[in-house]
């Protein structure tokens, strides 16, 4: 019996000890224990300087672009030109048909001779009547009847000499000239083709291509943004204080030659809210074509943004949210906002976030607001590299 108590209260002890070792185990596993706080790497936020930029879809037109038209009905006779090439101002580029014109010219001129011969006979007889009337041997009636006469054929004259002139132009006109230095645009109309001014189609079109005009348009609030603070009077004098921008081709290369912002619309869309802005570029090698495509970069140097990571962010529902290291250790998930753009794995943070904030920078898809860690901080080093150029254009 002896033996039996023994047993007895021996399991009892083993059985109190269990509890209190399974007691011990569900403290160990509630939250906060420090048995399970986990170590994660953060960085602290300090102010970078940077350089930003964004692309804007533009159309490249020439200096100048001037379409070429006849001013007279004729027959194309010579196209003394090719397609594309650059020519001077003044050069000859189309002859038409003046056999009718040159037929015109001559009659004109013989109307003007006769019209000549007209005004000296009145003359004439103006000379003879006025001693007459002076004799009173003919009434002044007469006198004035052929001095009229002689206004008459004077303005008949007059009339004939526009003519010719009249004839002369469009004898000139058969010779279409270049107005301006440029290039070549294609011919609709060939040789044999009949052309007036009432065509619908121009002959060929001129661009000066010299300086290339690239428009694109900024939303209000952007052109707000790039124009606020610069010093000028106007908004040219601004524009003149902008850094150089560049010009993004087609092929996702980068135009060799800055361009510069020249000028703005001074009306808002009210449809879209966009303002068109215009930027110039040098184009002597004249590898840029009027109608041509691409993107105008503009450059954006900030001294003093908070740069973090695009690994210490999550999105949810089109915000974006660190988790922010407390003084007790704490993590608390803070929504801010963010430039995205040309930096390499990086957000340029406009609000959320102030220097000396310290933020969870891995393993953060198994935080959860106020989770206690144990915070190690680490260097994040430079975060304003820039994207190569290709790999920009190619995201857009």
């Amino acid at each position: 019996m002896k033996t039996i108590k023994q047993v007895r209260k021996l399991g009892i002890i083993l059985m109190m000890v269990a509890a209190i070792s399974c007691s011990n185990k569900q403290k160990a596993g509630q939250p906060g224990s420090a048995v399970l706080i986990k170590e994660y790497p953060v960085i602290a936020v300090k102010p970078q300087s940077t350089l930003l930029f964004k692309d804007y879809p533009t159309k490249l037109q020439g200096q100048q672009t001037v379409e070429i038209r006849s001013k007279i009905a004729g027959y194309i006779e010579q196209i003394l030109v090719d397609e594309g090439a650059v020519v001077k101002k003044g050069q000859v580029l189309f002859r038409l048909n003046a056999n009718d014109i040159q037929a015109t010219v001559r009659s004109a001129e013989a109307q003007v001779k006769v019209a000549e011969a007209d005004v000296i006979i009145a003359q004439v007889n103006v000379e003879k009547t006025r001693p007459l009337v002076e004799k009173n041997i003919i009434s002044k009636f007469d006198l004035q009847s052929v001095e009229s006469t002689e206004k008459s054929k004077e303005a008949q004259l007059a009339q004939a000499k526009a003519n010719l002139e009249n004839a002369k132009a469009n004898l000139q006109y058969t010779l279409i000239t270049s107005p301006a230095e440029g290039t070549i645009g294609t011919f609709p109309y060939r040789v044999g083709s009949l052309v007036s001014s009432s065509t619908a189609e121009p002959l060929t079109t001129v661009s000066n291509t010299v300086n290339m005009y690239a428009y694109f348009s900024f939303n209000e609030k952007e052109f707000l943004t790039i124009t606020r603070g610069l010093a000028g009077k106007n908004l040219q004098e601004k524009f003149t204080k902008l850094p150089g921008v560049s010009l993004i081709l087609a092929d996702n290369s980068v135009y060799e030659q800055a361009g510069r912002i020249e000028t703005a619309s001074g009306l808002v869309d009210p449809q879209t809210g966009a303002i068109n802005v215009r930027a110039s570029f040098p184009n002597s090698d004249g590898l840029l074509r009027s109608g041509g495509s691409g993107l105008v970069r503009i450059p954006q140097y900030i001294d003093s943004a908070i740069i973090i990571p695009q690994k210490t962010t999550y999105e949810l529902q089109g915000k974006h949210f660190v988790y922010i290291v407390g003084a007790d250790n704490k993590v608390h998930n803070t929504e801010i906002e963010v430039l995205t753009g040309n930096l390499k794995d990086s957000y340029v943070v406009t609000s959320g976030l102030n220097a000396g904030n310290q933020i969870v920078l891995e393993g953060i898809a198994s935080l959860r607001n106020d989770t206690e860690i144990k915070p190690k901080l680490v260097e994040a080093g430079s975060l304003s590299e820039n994207m190569p150029a290709d790999n920009h254009v190619k995201k857009q």
